[in-house]
């Protein structure tokens, strides 16, 4: 499966990376997401349960993050387990630079899956990721939209792991999750 995308963030860059190392910020618009947990300088963990129709599954993964600079990319390697649902791993790469209007984020992201997610059709799996990916994205922009009186601070960008990697794997988690309760 492979993911390619880019979107304007209307924040500045800074604020756009530090709420990509908030591992609140985000566990807050991943779907289905349980904890989000720091349990190291470049690593995170977290565990996401998902109910589609009558199934629930949970699932556990980790992600760790390389060749980081920031606040203008890094390179994400992750894998996640949901028992007799399967797996899913791979690696992802994300840019941000700055526009007039904000902050463009690109992604490109690779990944395997096996167990019952590998059965199933990759149009249906896609078709499902992007369903989760444009919702995550609905609620990242919509969380960092300052209110309409409020200024914009300047922010420091902070070095860790960027918890939106963890996206990747939640969309592979949640499309399995949708293609199990439909198969």
């Amino acid at each position: 499966m492979q993911l390619i995308g880019e979107r304007l963030i209307c924040a500045p860059i800074a604020t756009t990376w530090q709420a990509l190392n908030d591992p609140e910020v985000l566990r807050s618009c991943i779907a289905g997401c349980e904890s989000l947990e720091r349990t190291g300088a470049d690593l995170l963990s977290a565990v996401m349960a998902v109910k589609v129709g009558p199934v629930s599954a949970r699932f556990k993964g980790t992600l760790k993050m390389s060749d980081v600079k920031p606040p203008h990319s890094y390179s994400i390697a992750f894998d996640g387990r949901g028992g007799v649902a399967g797996f899913g791993s791979g690696v992802a790469e994300v840019m941000l630079s700055q526009e007039e209007k904000g902050t463009r984020l690109r992604y490109k992201a690779q990944a395997q899956v096996g167990g019952k997610l590998a059965q199933v059709g990759s149009r249906l799996v896609d078709a499902v990721a992007a369903k989760i990916t444009e919702d995550f994205f609905t609620a990242f922009e919509a969380r960092l939209q300052p209110p309409a009186d409020a200024p914009q601070p300047e922010t420091e960008a902070p070095r860790g792991v960027p918890a939106w990697a963890w996206l990747v794997g939640a969309v592979l988690v949640c499309a399995g999750a949708w293609i199990l309760t439909h198969w």
